[in-house]
């Protein structure tokens, strides 16, 4: 017979309590050398806690970990790195100041009589790009200075530097272009071949059906299933994933267009857009497709008064709001969700309740002061529709997981009534569950007469919420139909080709 071969990584019973919040049950799963298992799970299932304790930052309560058949307990994620497990973060970890071969160093830089071996600084950070296929990054840019691709490029590259045995990644596509995608599903091909173990954890079925052959779901804290993912439909996949039947991923109510409600004419931005025009009616979802770079966000923040105009106008309803600076616009009724929650969405150290009702605090003053049993009735009533999942309404945003951070995102424009919502990648990073209710809300918006435009990288999206899509190239857009007349091949060709 012969010789069994024990897993690369082994996990038993693992849980972990933050107070009275119990956010692992027990989890179990297994990866064997070499292979890819598919981590799938809501937002708040327990995915970012179970990452967390393997690249040690958390240690487990209880449960046990074996890597390569030795006992597995990472003091801090140095630990991690050193026993042989990298993670790549969904958010970016690098240091924004730091170069590019700085970064990829980071707390293992070579040295010598005390001293940063510069020059073997930068051999080791080349070699690392050249590994992942990147070396056209140059080694001495700031990397808070390059585009948000190149620096999720960067973040891989300190991942690869180290050649773990265990490779995480959380959500690593999610600011990659297509063809930077493609090229790192190859490189974890390689890996794969190369005896690494990669655990994959994207929201995104299609991309871990093209990585991975085995899954586990998690959800509220348990793993409820593993298996082979040939064998499984993603309808199935998605049932188990949020313990329900999941009718519709699209829902769409019928749609009557009435009247131009937003215009945006000849807008020229200081590098993009470059003369964009289009009209939006109410009822309507405008989606907006292009490459990463091709001017889709550039719009939206000029639309909103975020980046500044070389020309063009902005009319919203009868009112040329070109002038006007992005609170006057949001009080006369235009709405805005940035692409990147943390950094512009959110007011992270604050609670649910701010965040949900400081565009308009309304009746929750009472002459002159915040009220707070107005708050809490307020906060319960959005809550429950928004399906934002917490421990109570005065609960810190930093501390709920991306879908639900985005809900929160999301339910400020709906507390706020805008007439008219600019949404910016509105589902990126967040679970398939999350991304349904989000759809929703969208529907339901239209339908009661709102008008939406959604920027947005995923085609399934755009295809299934949108009534017309408009597509970028080089800062332009460069075709206008609707949505019943796109195809993901020909919205692609268009993307690429600017025609």
């Amino acid at each position: 017979m012969l010789p069994t071969v024990p897993p690369r990584l082994e996990l038993n019973g693992i849980t972990k309590s933050f107070g009275a919040t119990q956010a692992l049950r027990g989890v179990s799963l297994s990866l064997g050398p070499g292979e890819a298992l598919a981590l799938i799970g809501e937002n708040g299932a327990g995915k970012s806690t179970l990452l967390k304790i393997l690249s040690g930052v958390h240690a487990a309560d209880a449960g046990s970990m074996t890597l390569d058949g030795i006992d597995y307990r990472p003091e801090d994620p140095i630990a991690a790195q050193r026993a042989g497990v990298a993670m790549i973060h969904q958010e970016l970890n690098l240091a924004p100041h730091l170069t590019v071969a700085e970064n990829i160093t980071l707390g293992e830089e070579p040295s010598a009589w005390g001293w940063v071996a510069r020059s073997r600084q930068r051999q080791v950070a080349a070699e690392a790009l050249r590994h992942l296929g990147a070396e056209s990054i140059p080694l001495d840019a700031i990397s808070g200075e390059l585009p948000i691709a190149q620096q999720q490029l960067v973040e891989i590259a300190r991942a690869l530097r180290s050649r773990p045995r265990v490779l995480i990644l959380d959500e690593p596509t999610s600011s990659l272009t297509r063809a930077d995608t493609e090229h790192l599903f190859a490189v974890l091909d390689r890996l794969r071949g190369e005896g690494v173990s990669l655990l994959y954890v994207s929201h995104f079925l299609e991309e871990s059906r093209r990585v991975c052959s085995r899954f586990t779901v998690l959800r509220d804290g348990a793993s409820v299933a593993s298996g082979n993912l040939p064998e499984i439909s993603n309808p199935e996949l998605i049932r188990i994933m949020v313990g329900r039947e999941v009718q519709d991923l699209y829902p769409r109510s019928p749609r009557s267009l009435g009247r131009s409600v937003f215009q945006v004419q000849a807008l020229q931005g200081v590098e993009k857009p470059t003369e964009v025009s289009f009209s939006l009616r109410s009822g309507e979802v405008l989606g907006l497709f292009g490459l990463v770079g091709a001017g889709r966000s550039e719009t939206l923040r000029a639309a909103f008064g975020l980046d500044a105009l070389r020309s063009g106008t902005v009319t919203l309803g009868e009112s040329d709001i070109s002038a006007h600076t992005p609170r006057q616009r949001w009080e006369s009724g235009l709405g805005f969700l940035s692409e990147n929650r943390k950094e512009d969405g959110l007011l992270l150290a604050r609670s649910i309740a701010e965040n949900l009702f400081i565009t308009r605090p309304g009746s929750l003053v009472r002459w002159g002061f915040w009220h707070p049993p107005s708050e809490h009735r307020e906060a319960r009533d959005w809550m429950g529709p928004l399906d934002i999942r917490a421990h109570s309404h005065s609960q810190s945003v930093h501390e709920l997981s991306g879908g639900n951070q985005q809900k929160v995102a999301f339910g400020r424009l709906m507390y706020h009534d805008s007439q008219v919502l600019l949404l910016d990648e509105p589902t990126r990073g967040i679970d398939v569950g999350s991304k349904v209710h989000i759809y929703r809300q969208i529907d339901a918006a239209v339908s009661r007469g709102k008008a939406v435009v959604m920027a947005s990288s995923y085609l399934p999206e755009l295809l299934g919420v949108c009534d017309t899509i408009g597509v970028f190239h080089r800062g332009r857009m460069v075709a206008l139909r609707p949505a019943d007349q796109w195809t993901e091949a020909s919205l692609l060709a268009a993307a690429v080709e600017g025609a």
